[in-house]
Formats: C-alpha cells, sequence, structure tokens
C-alpha cells in the first residue's frame, strides 16, 4: 500500500503541481478543494492508474470517494488489486 501511495504521489507532484512546495500537499488533501486537480486532470489520473497499475476503471468508479485525493487513490488501487488477485473482476 505505501508503495502505491508513493507511486500516486509522485505523479501528482510531477504532473500537476509543477514546481509547487511538495511538503504542502498531504495525501489526504482533496485535489478538487484545493483546485490542484480539474476534471481533464482526473482523466489524466485514471489513464496514469491504469497503465501503471494495469486496471481498468469504471464510469461508477470515478467518484471522489476513489479519486480525490492521494491517500483515496492509493486505497482505490489497492482495493482494485486485490478484486483482481481474487478474481472479482472481468
Amino acid at each position: 500500500m505505501q508503495e502505491i501511495l508513493e507511486q500516486v504521489r509522485n505523479f501528482v507532484v510531477e504532473t500537476f503541481l509543477l514546481g509547487g512546495d511538495e511538503s504542502a500537499l498531504g495525501n489526504e488533501d482533496s485535489f478538487l478543494d484545493t483546485g490542484l486537480i480539474d476534471s481533464t486532470g482526473v482523466l489524466e489520473l485514471i489513464a496514469f492508474l491504469e497503465e501503471r497499475f494495469a486496471l481498468q476503471v469504471a464510469d461508477e468508479e470515478m467518484i471522489p470517494e476513489n479519486l480525490d485525493s492521494i491517500a483515496r487513490v492509493a486505497r482505490f488501487v489497492h482495493a482494485k488489486g486485490k478484486e483482481q488477485a481474487d478474481g472479482r473482476v472481468a
């Protein structure tokens, strides 16, 4: 889980923070509330997740509960990985 969190954090910092203060971005900070990621950014994030972690994000999974902070994204990716390992994903 920690490795997933670090990979997501690195992607967010490199892609969206653009030279900003990385230490000011907490893992629980909302992307929407901080204005860090807009709707186009969410699509970039999903493309990253699908490529890096070899998973599919369904339309119904594209919700703030799954994708609105580094920690939420890491938990979502971790859960998706468990689903795939258990064979619960088509």
